[in-house]
This record gives C-alpha cells, sequence and structure tokens, in this order.
C-alpha cells in the first residue's frame, strides 16, 4: 500500500497576483512541515491535493503561500486574500481548520468558516476549492454544507490546544509570506 507525501518547496517570496481568476492558499506555519496530518489523520497532501483540484475544476488559477507570522487563521487566510489577485484566499491550518476570506473584508470576518476540522472530510475540502473559485469568478455559491456536532468541541479540544501551540512554536516573528511548490509523492507505508 502507499502513502501520498507532501513538500511545499519555498519559490520566492509572495507577491501580489495579477490575475484576477486566481484563488491563493494560504497555509500556517507548520503545515506539511512539522505536521504532515489534520487534527483527524487526513494527510496534508490529500487535503491539498481536494482544494486545488476544487479550484481546477472552476477553470482558475491557483498558487500556494506559506504565513509564517502567525498560527491564526483569520490571518492565514486574510493575508493570503490580500495577496491574491482576485482577492479570494483560502486559510488552512495545520490541524485542518479552514476559511475562504476576501480582501475587502475585515480580518476577523470571513465569506465561509470551517471551525470544526474534526469534522472535515476530503470531498468538504474539494468543495471549500470549488467555491473559493467561484467567488473569484463573481459568483456567489451555495455554502459548503458543513456538520455539527456538540460534542467535538469537548472531545478534541485537549488535542486542537496541543497542536494549536505546537503551530505557535513554527511561527517566524516579522516573515514574509512565501510563495510554495507542492510537490507530492508517493511513498510505501509499512
Amino acid at each position: 500500500m502507499s502513502e501520498r507525501t507532501l513538500s511545499l518547496t519555498d519559490e520566492k517570496p509572495a507577491e501580489a497576483g495579477k490575475r484576477t481568476d486566481e484563488v491563493l492558499v494560504g497555509v500556517s506555519p507548520a503545515f506539511a512541515d512539522f505536521f504532515s496530518q489534520t487534527i483527524t489523520g487526513l494527510s496534508h497532501a490529500d487535503v491539498i491535493r481536494q482544494i486545488l483540484a476544487g479550484i481546477e475544476e472552476q477553470e482558475v488559477a491557483a498558487r500556494v503561500v506559506r504565513i509564517r507570522h502567525s498560527s491564526d487563521l483569520a490571518v492565514v487566510a486574510h493575508t493570503a486574500a490580500k495577496l491574491s489577485g482576485s482577492g479570494i484566499a483560502i486559510g488552512l491550518l495545520s490541524r485542518g481548520t479552514s476559511m475562504i476570506h476576501q480582501r475587502d473584508l475585515p480580518r476577523l470576518s470571513s465569506l465561509e468558516l470551517f471551525p470544526q476540522s474534526p469534522l472535515m472530510t476530503l470531498d468538504t475540502y474539494r468543495q471549500i476549492g470549488s467555491n473559493a473559485a467561484q467567488y473569484a469568478k463573481g459568483e456567489s455559491p451555495e455554502p459548503v454544507p458543513t456538520l455539527n456536532d456538540q460534542m467535538a468541541r469537548p472531545r478534541w479540544q485537549a488535542k486542537a490546544a496541543l497542536l494549536h501551540l505546537k503551530e505557535t512554536e513554527q511561527i517566524v516573528k516579522g516573515a514574509k509570506p512565501v510563495e510554495v511548490i507542492p510537490q507530492f509523492e508517493q511513498a510505501l507505508a509499512n
């Protein structure tokens, strides 16, 4: 059996996009670096592949940037949105929490928020990519349906807190966003 792995190769300092038909995917400092999977064990390789596939299905361009100066989802997403040529971006934390953001919105607002990472599926991530691309095209898609489990928070809170602490340790204060190139490989699982 094989498992897909992901490495994000630093390409260059991230610049403001010039294409109005692009979506940026902003990943947190430890995404596909210190961590390789979400809080529930979804591989970062599969998550990013699904998001990019959702964007591609809408015939919109995508770039991936690593936001290194914060582990706060709103900061990651809003920073990426400000760099996106369309003004639309997806913020993604290592544990799987995600948000679709728009450049002109206040940082703590968003187009769509997906706070319960333990309930996220690969299909949800693909739909997030698709919706972000539709927003970039000026459309108004139906919000991505999300599951809600009142017991998810108490069941996962301790692990989420630990993951957030480890993510925060990866912050580089004052670091500028870096454009990264996703590289996927198949690794043999033992």
